[in-house]
């Protein structure tokens, strides 16, 4: 019986030091797959505007032309919709110039979410 405490024991101390580190990578990977997301549907965008001389009018009609196979997904709010569309300064040229996340809070390096 107390072999099987000291066991818990080290388990226990184990888990108290990995899991910390388990959890700020997690928050990291998000941190990534969002700049990586935006960085992606941007470029996405000029090439629409390449193509076509003008911006999308919205995201879906990124996805409707076959620029993208799906909507991108923010990792922060886990959601396609939560997207803030800036629009171009010329409003007769589209809707979308580009994107930028709609979540609170501010990322390991204090840069808010919304201006990445």
């Amino acid at each position: 019986m107390i072999e099987l405490l000291v066991v818990l024991a080290v388990i226990a101390l184990l888990l108290t030091m990995a899991l910390p580190r388990y959890f700020n990578s997690i928050d990291t990977a998000k941190e990534v797959i969002l700049t990586e997301n935006l960085r992606l549907a941007r470029e996405t965008i000029d090439k629409f505007y390449a193509n076509t001389g003008r911006y999308p009018g919205s995201l879906t009609e990124l996805v409707e032309k076959k620029y993208l196979r799906a909507l991108p997904v923010d990792p922060i709010t886990e959601s396609t919709t939560s997207w803030i569309i800036v629009p171009p300064d010329d409003p007769t040229t589209g809707n979308v110039y580009s994107i930028n996340s709609a979540a609170p809070g501010m990322m390991r390096n204090g840069k808010p979410f919304s201006s990445l």
